[in-house]
This record gives structure tokens, sequence and C-alpha cells, in this order.
């Protein structure tokens, strides 16, 4: 049996709090470097891991992969990142592109 299927519910949430904390702080960190605040949204990736996109007072944007939605949404809540609840919109219009993301885009290929 692992640890993971034996550890208390107490152990459990202490755990994942620790994680939304750590990752908050990398939140926290972008939205200074960037304006002072940002949006985001939490979207899930897969069974396992959760993405939280945020966007910068500066139009800049980043991410933070969480182990689950509960602590993307925790880890966002406790850098106050205001969050929404998709990318379309007024999130989508904030984002600025820049020529990584330019050169990027220019090597997709939409077949046919």
């Amino acid at each position: 049996m692992s640890s993971a299927e034996t550890a208390t519910p107490a152990a459990t949430d202490a755990r994942a709090e620790r994680r939304a904390k750590r990752i908050a702080k990398h939140l926290t960190s972008f939205a200074k470097q960037h304006g002072g605040s940002a949006d985001g949204v939490v979207e899930y990736v897969g069974a396992v891991a959760t993405r939280i996109v945020v966007v910068g007072a500066d139009g800049t944007w980043g991410d933070q992969v969480a182990p689950s939605y509960a602590v993307g949404r925790r880890a966002a809540e406790l850098a106050g990142v205001t969050l929404h609840d998709d990318f379309e919109g007024e999130l989508g219009l904030k984002v600025r592109t820049g020529p990584y993301e330019w050169k990027r885009m220019a090597g997709i290929q939409i077949g046919g």
C-alpha cells in the first residue's frame, strides 16, 4: 500500500494546502512583475493535473500546473488572482503576444 493510500484526510489536506501556497508564491510574484495584479482561469488538463493560466495587468501571460483543480483554485485564491469562467472574451482580449508567440504560431500548419 502506498503512502498516498494510507494518508489521513488531515494529512492529505495539509499537503494540498502546502502545494497551493507554493504555487501561490509563483502567481503572486508573476502579478507583481506584470503590473501588480493578475486575472486567470483554472482549467483541467487531465485526470491528474490542472493548469492555471494567468494574465498580468500589463497583458503578459503565464501558467502554473497544479496537481488538482481544488489546489489550483486555492492557489489562485491565496495569490489574489481574479478568476474567470473561461479564457474567452474580456480575459482573452487582455493578452499581449510577443515575438515568441508569433513565431510559434507562424510555424503551425493547418493541413487540409
